[in-house]
């Protein structure tokens, strides 16, 4: 079947040097100090020149990105830019090296998607890593709080959301296949099953309705493979196949429940939760096939929702305690492998692009809240929402 486009519009920002400032190399990138998980410290930048709204989109977006506004005497870098109707632009000075960098303007779309591309732009020159701010998340919502939920997609600080499915049942778990395709979990036929949904086209498939559970889908990074977990044999079992549900092989056996499952950035590997060796714990397994190994989790218990971090290095999951759900990560390998930081309260977390921002879902006066936090500082920004609650987000990458 066929749903309507939600990618019908595209954004044009132009880009281009400004002729007055000059410097030998755009990319300035000077090594800061790493906290004791390898994370660098934020950049210290002075932001200013623009008004009261282009300041705002750009603060938000660079918290999320490695740095962190000051007062000038206490910068490393003065980012200094003005704007008007249809132009963003800004320049970077260092102020230790006393030079200028080459400034950008940027022009097309919206004031919001000129901040955006400038802040992606700032990030690539000064931190190496990729920028986020143009990237998009879906999400599941629910406009009047309970009910069936709907999928959704959105910028990444939830602004210009556009809903994607209209089944009015119960809808989940969704998961990119790069950045225009998506899979899910729908009872649009009585029960869960897996479907695939082109935000192009349109285009909608089944790829998993066998007896009993579809659900859990997770795309492989290179965009060739699924994890599921499917109960068409009795006990909840993580599966792998191809991208249209074929070349099905089962993965886990057994007594228990497995849940959850993520990919490696190598397409090797994934990571699941199961309590088929007593109380829930976190596991690794070969893609291809072989034996569960335990991930451990020191410090906290119960570990739900894992998700690897593009760059190989942690693992973001939940864990449940008396108050309710902690956001938490383990170091995948290293003399810290297994040691589980808590970062704050809330479930859900999905990893960025740069492997330092995670989105998650947090409760607010018992509504559903999707919200940004930056990792090594565990600073918490909410995003823009649709009315009602918003949950189980995922990341394009």
């Amino acid at each position: 079947m066929k749903t309507p486009s939600i990618l019908k519009i595209g954004i044009f920002v132009s880009l281009f040097s400004l002729s007055l400032l000059a410097a030998d190399d755009d990319h300035i990138v000077v090594p800061g100090e790493l906290d004791s998980d390898g994370f660098p410290k934020p950049v210290p930048v002075h932001i200013t020149g623009y008004s009261a709204e282009v300041d705002s989109i750009l603060k938000y977006d660079l918290t999320f990105m490695g740095f962190t506004n000051v007062p000038e005497n206490q910068a490393r870098y003065r980012i200094q830019g003005k704007d008007s109707p249809g132009r963003v632009e800004g320049v970077v000075y260092d102020l230790i090296a006393k030079k200028y960098n080459p400034g950008k303007a940027f022009t097309g779309g919206s004031t919001r998607s000129q901040v955006h591309a400038l802040a992606d732009d700032l990030a690539k020159m000064l931190t190496s890593k990729p920028g986020i701010a143009q990237t998009k998340i879906t999400f599941v919502g629910q406009p009047a709080d309970t009910g069936p939920g709907e999928i959704y997609v959105a910028d990444f600080d939830g602004y210009n959301p556009q809903r994607v499915t209209q089944d009015g049942v119960i809808t989940g778990g969704p998961a990119w296949a790069g950045r225009s395709i998506l899979f899910y979990t729908s009872y649009k036929f009585g029960k869960p099953d897996i479907f695939s949904q082109n935000l192009t086209t349109g285009e909608r498939k089944a790829v998993a309705r066998f007896n009993g559970m579809n659900s859990g889908v997770a795309v492989s990074p290179d965009g060739r493979r699924l994890a599921m977990v499917l109960s068409k044999s009795g006990n909840p079992q993580l599966y792998v196949s191809d991208l249209a549900g074929g070349n099905l092989k089962q993965l886990t056996t057994g007594k228990g429940v497995n849940s959850s499952p993520c990919w490696s950035p190598d397409n090797r590997t994934l990571c699941f939760c199961s309590d088929s060796r007593g109380a829930v714990a976190l596991y690794t397994i070969p893609a291809d096939g072989g034996t569960m190994t335990s991930l451990p989790t020191l410090g906290v218990s119960r570990p739900t929702e894992p998700d690897w971090s593009p760059d190989g290095k942690f693992i973001v999951f939940t864990t449940q305690w008396s108050r309710g759900f902690n956001i938490c990560y383990v170091p995948v390998d290293g003399p810290r492998r297994g040691q589980a930081t808590a970062l704050v309260a809330g479930e859900d977390a999905v990893w960025a692009p740069n492997s330092r921002a995670v989105v998650f879902t947090r409760n607010v006066n018992n509504r559903h809240v999707l919200s940004l936090l930056d990792v090594p500082t565990k600073q918490v920004k909410d995003v823009a929402r649709i009315s009602g609650s918003s949950s189980q987000p995922s990341w394009a990458r």
